[in-house]
Parts: structure tokens; C-alpha cells; sequence
């Protein structure tokens, strides 16, 4: 079992053959088993190793973008077990764009499944020092390939449906992929088809998140402080560019720093802050009772959709 760099985060890879490989993955992170896995390629010629019924539309986006930060779902091949996609009839694949890990999985001769390496529903790891705080032994060797350069997961895409549906939010925006495409391509939080990140409640820090809208930060944050508790403001770039690359490291350096309460201002919503958007939205704490959600929302909070936080968190 290994740590791999890869260019949005670090994954936790074991052979997707290797049935008790894989159950060791679910194990480590603590994760669901039917939460399916990314599978990772060497190269495109073995997409049709591992899926079926691939249509042509995926050609021009493996052409367009692979290596790189997308994962294109598609029907799978017997080639995958089910423990990989979580029981379902379909696997997300892709192909790292990262020197060390490509040249790991080219020896290697085969894919292998790698979600991130972090316990689940944590925040994602970006460096190597990252995973050995998380997971500590339970890795059994960690190649560190320096910080990622993305610092969010992979866009994911869903190509078994009539019309390509955005399943995740990642660095390759609707607008690219359509150009690539030639065709329009929607946004889907639900349907048949479950992948990697798409629960409500994930990419969480320790310290209760709290996001806000633009001008809201300073002044929730100074009445968190008034009510106690230790409360950080998290100041992320202007960039959404540099703002992803560092969001989870900037999550991570709070709780290390043992704050209670993290206040962070929600980017506008634009194509190239969705990504941001989306993993600040699934990590924010919800209120606990329905007086103090009015109470956010008054002082200009950003609403939570999602439940009260699941135990395993």
C-alpha cells in the first residue's frame, strides 16, 4: 500500500486487482464500501482494458485533457471488481499527470485504485507530510513528489448517460469540456451513477467551518470570538488558481494550530471558483438548531446544505 503524488491530490494506491488491496484502501481511510474508487491508468490505450461501450466523445477528451485532472466515468470492463465501484456497473478512470506517479504505474504495467490519502471525509492531503500525519504506519511507503500543483481533486465527468453531466467540480470547468466536447455538458448532484466527493458532507477540518459571504467574514468572526473559543479567519487568494492550490493546506495549518472555529469567505460564483466553492460548501458546519441557522444567515453566513455532521467525522 502506497502513498502517490499526483497533481490535485495525494492518493492511496493499491492494484485494482488485488481484491484484499483494495479492501485494505476502505479499511485505512475508514470508508464507505460502497463509496466507489478512482481508477488510475498507466495510459490511454488501456482505457478499453478496464471499460466497455466507450463512446467516441471520450477520445476528444482524453486527447484534449489526459494526463490531467479529469475522470471520465464510464460502463466497466470485467477487468474491475465490483469492490472498486462500490457495486455499481460503471468506473471512473484517469490518468495522473504527475512525472513520479506516471512513472511508477508505466513499471507497474497496470492501473491501480487511489482515492486520497487521508481518512475519510477529512481533508484531502497535498503534500507528503500530509499523509503521514493522517495515516501515519498504516501506509506502508509515501513517495513524496513535492506539494500538488492543483490542490483540488479532479473534475469528474459521467459519460454513460445522453448528455455528459459534471458528477464532481475540479479545474477543468463545463466550459472547456463542452468545447471539447462539441456538445452541451450539465451539472449533476444526484442520479443512478455515485462517485468520489459527491456526499453533502466531506473535505472537512477539524474546527468547525463556517463560510461566509463577501464582507461578512471579520464581523461573524469577531461575534464567534465574543461568544469564546479560539477563531481563525481563513484569507484565501484573490487567484482561483493559487485559491485551490491552497485550501486544503491552509485548513490543515489551523487545526494544527488547535483552533475551534475557522471563518472563511465564500468566492464568488464563477466557473473558476466552483471548485472552491464546492468543497468549502460540503466542509461548512451546519447550525445545530434551527434558531442558530437563523442566526448565520442573518449575520450573512452562507446557508449549509447539509446535516447535522455524521459521527465518523
Amino acid at each position: 500500500m502506497i502513498a502517490l503524488p499526483t497533481e490535485t491530490v495525494y492518493g492511496l494506491a493499491a492494484d485494482v486487482t488485488n481484491a484484499a488491496a483494495v479492501r485494505r484502501i476502505y479499511a485505512i481511510k475508514g470508508r464507505p464500501l460502497d463509496h466507489p474508487l478512482i481508477v488510475h491508468l498507466p495510459g490511454p490505450a488501456q482505457l478499453e482494458r478496464y471499460a466497455i461501450d466507450v463512446p467516441p466523445a471520450v477520445y476528444r477528451l482524453v486527447a484534449r485533457f489526459w494526463p490531467g485532472p479529469l475522470t471520465i466515468v464510464l460502463r466497466k470492463s470485467d477487468e474491475v471488481p465490483l469492490s472498486v465501484t462500490g457495486g455499481q456497473a460503471t468506473v471512473a478512470l484517469r490518468m495522473i499527470d504527475h512525472p513520479l506517479a506516471r512513472d511508477i504505474l508505466r513499471r507497474f504495467g497496470s492501473a491501480v485504485a487511489a482515492p486520497s490519502a487521508n481518512r475519510f471525509g477529512r481533508v484531502s492531503p497535498t503534500t507528503a507530510e500530509h499523509v503521514r500525519a493522517d495515516l501515519g504506519d498504516d501506509v506502508d511507503l509515501i513517495v513524496d513528489g513535492g506539494p500538488a500543483r492543483i490542490g483540488v481533486e479532479s473534475t469528474i465527468i459521467d459519460l454513460t448517460g445522453d448528455v455528459p453531466a459534471i458528477l464532481r467540480q475540479g479545474a477543468i470547468g463545463p466550459t472547456a469540456l463542452a468545447d471539447a466536447l462539441g456538445m452541451p455538458v450539465i451539472a449533476r448532484s444526484g442520479g443512478d451513477v455515485r462517485a468520489p466527493g459527491m456526499l453533502a458532507a466531506h473535505y472537512a477540518p477539524r474546527a468547525a467551518l463556517v463560510v461566509a459571504e463577501e464582507g461578512a467574514q471579520e464581523r461573524i468572526a469577531a461575534e464567534l470570538r465574543a461568544s469564546g473559543g479560539r477563531v481563525a479567519e481563513l484569507m484565501l487568494p484573490e487567484d482561483p488558481r493559487a485559491a485551490a492550490r491552497s485550501l486544503y493546506a491552509s485548513m490543515r495549518a489551523l487545526d494544527a494550530q488547535g483552533f475551534d472555529t475557522i471563518v472563511v469567505t465564500l468566492p464568488a460564483d464563477t466557473e473558476a471558483n466552483a471548485a472552491v466553492r464546492d468543497r468549502l460548501l460540503r466542509a461548512a458546519t451546519p447550525a445545530l438548531t434551527n434558531a442558530e441557522a437563523q442566526q448565520f444567515l442573518l449575520r450573512g453566513a452562507a446557508p449549509s446544505r447539509r446535516s447535522r455532521r455524521s459521527p465518523d467525522r
